[in-house]
């Protein structure tokens, strides 16, 4: 399967496999499917009720569809056509959402580019795409290919710059814009595993989104829905992915101009949130804030984690403190932002040392390096399929062979094991796990045992070399109280009840939080400077870990 570029244009070579991904029930409406048609909807039903609040200000229904209907009209006038893609190079908020809207009225293709990436990074991911044309906010052109065709939009402005003297409508007919194999969005990677990429989504695609995550018959919903806190950037699959279905019920997405805890908890007691959708490492430093104990968070009745792994510690801090359910998703980009989740009855065990099962119409299994499928307990690569996963990489046939096979499994790349319940635990990503003399082992599993340990406020396990066993691992610590951080002898007794020998941290280097991407994700290749960096300690040399015989 490849995707080969014309003129910008993706022309799509698309096999039969391909064309009817997201087309669960043959021959279903495609009704409100997508963001443009679901927009038009919500605005009839909604109103004055608010889309977006953001610090440029408040957008409601009703607004973002006037205000898309223009710019849609002024993308028109600039050239822009059905298939072509425009780059979205805005800081997440109502101009981004009207931006969105509008291109996919005229039949355009949708794609974000991180407003937190520095000028060489977007320069090299908008190399990539390849747009027909960028809009972007006037402080964020700066490194853009000089043969870029961009329009800036000024904040709060809604596109006004867009607009054209003849206002006459742009849209394009319903049975276009709900067209199954219609390309609508391109979601990107972060390129903290190799070069950025682009996910390619069809309206089918993200029907199957709204399916997977509303139930079979989500296209008879609308309302029901509440503000939300926007916890990653509005070009994220989490967000823009799902945005159809966010505006169906007629959500509020509250964006915050930086995220920070404080404010993330301010937020969720001002508008009485019940669902707080949040990356990991987002809610482990909202409960180190003295607000978490300070405002009315009662409101809360359900954690949702995806992003990075949930330590088994925090999973339990937050169902104690807010009195809340709390689920852990597993999902990718590639995999259009559904996978695996707990649910809410889950026991112990489930709820806090797995990613749970499948979600309805999401498959997984563990394989092999040769694809076959693994028992229980075996390590091996977690695969994916459903009928929300990417159709391919824009402009990448190489990448996209790598990364899906034949009959559509998505290589996740991430090691994992299944039980014989069906539940799968991650054992960390290939390229994460490291051999100390002669053993593998798996940083996620290590993290997640150390994680418990009660002066532990989070914990990293990342690889040192060495000239005997090849390899070390060190313990990146956060401490509970940075006056009596842990030892790295009391890590190793604490650990030793659930882990092997050769898995326990031979080194030990404290630090005041741990390095994240611009994703809120674990930085690890920071964390390997950090590492490099921190000589071995005396307590190094004469732990356990490297007796005098040279028995590992």
């Amino acid at each position: 399967m490849s995707i080969d570029d014309t003129d910008n244009r993706n022309s799509l070579s698309a096999n039969k496999h391909h064309a009817n991904r997201g087309n669960s029930r043959e021959g279903a409406p495609y009704a409100a499917a997508v963001l443009a048609t679901t927009v038009r909807g919500a605005a009839e039903r909604f109103g004055d009720r608010a889309a977006v609040l953001s610090p440029e200000g408040r957008l409601t229904y009703a607004e973002l569809e006037a205000a898309s209907g223009r710019a849609a009209a002024g993308l028109r006038a600039a050239g822009v056509r059905p298939g072509d893609l425009v780059a979205l190079l805005l800081p997440s908020g109502g101009d981004w959402a009207v931006a969105a809207v509008a291109v996919d009225r005229v039949g355009g293709v949708v794609a974000g580019v991180s407003p937190k990436l520095a000028p060489p990074e977007r320069a090299a991911l908008v190399e990539v795409l390849r747009p027909r044309l960028v809009l972007a906010d006037p402080s964020l052109v700066d490194g853009l290919p000089l043969r870029t065709k961009v329009v800036t939009v000024a904040p709060g402005g809604r596109c006004a710059e867009l607009a054209v003297d003849d206002a006459g409508t742009a849209d394009l007919p319903d049975a276009v814009l709900d067209d199954p194999g219609r390309p609508t969005l391109v979601c990107c990677t972060s390129g903290t595993t190799g070069r950025p990429k682009g996910a390619l989504f069809r309206v089918g695609q993200l029907r199957a989104v709204a399916e997977i995550d509303l139930g079979a018959e989500f296209e008879t919903r609308w309302d029901g829905g509440s503000p939300m806190l926007a916890s990653t950037e509005f070009a994220h699959v989490g967000m823009v992915g799902k945005f159809p279905w966010y505006f169906r019920l007629g959500a509020t997405l509250v964006v915050m101009e930086r995220w920070r805890p404080d404010d993330a908890l301010r937020l969720v007691a001002e508008h009485r949130m019940p669902v707080l959708g949040v990356v990991a490492p987002q809610l482990a430093l909202m409960l180190r804030s003295p607000l978490a104990d300070g405002l009315d968070l009662s409101c809360v009745q359900t954690v949702i984690a995806g992003g990075a792994p949930s330590p088994p510690a925090l999973v339990k801090e937050a169902v104690a403190r807010l009195g809340c359910h709390y689920s852990i998703r597993y999902s990718s980009t590639e995999s259009g932002g559904v996978g695996l989740a707990t649910p809410a009855d889950a026991d112990e065990r489930q709820a806090t040392r797995t990613l749970g099962r499948p979600r309805p119409g999401v498959e997984a299994r563990v394989v092999d390096e040769d694809g076959n499928e693994l028992g229980p307990d075996q390590v091996g690569e977690l695969q994916l399929r459903s009928p929300a996963t990417m159709v391919g990489y824009w402009n990448d046939p190489d990448a996209t062979a790598a990364a899906l096979t034949a009959d559509g499994w998505l290589r996740t790349g991430d090691l994992a094991t299944v039980d014989t319940t069906g539940c799968i635990t991650l054992a960390g990503r290939r390229t994460e796990m490291f051999i100390r003399g002669g053993y593998n082992v798996f940083p996620a599993e290590v993290e997640a045992v150390l994680g418990e340990h009660p002066g532990v406020a989070a914990v990293a396990v990342v690889p040192r070399p060495d000239p005997v066993l090849g390899e070390l691992g060190v313990a990146v610590v956060v401490p509970a109280d940075p006056a009596s951080p842990p030892t790295l002898a009391a890590l190793r007794e604490f650990g030793g009840a659930a882990l092997a020998h050769h898995k326990l941290p031979d080194d030990l280097v404290l630090a005041d939080a741990l390095p994240l991407t611009v994703a809120t994700k674990l930085d690890r290749s920071a964390l390997r400077t950090l590492v490099a960096g921190n000589a071995p300690t005396d307590e190094t040399l004469q732990h356990p870990g490297r007796p005098a015989d040279g028995s590992v």
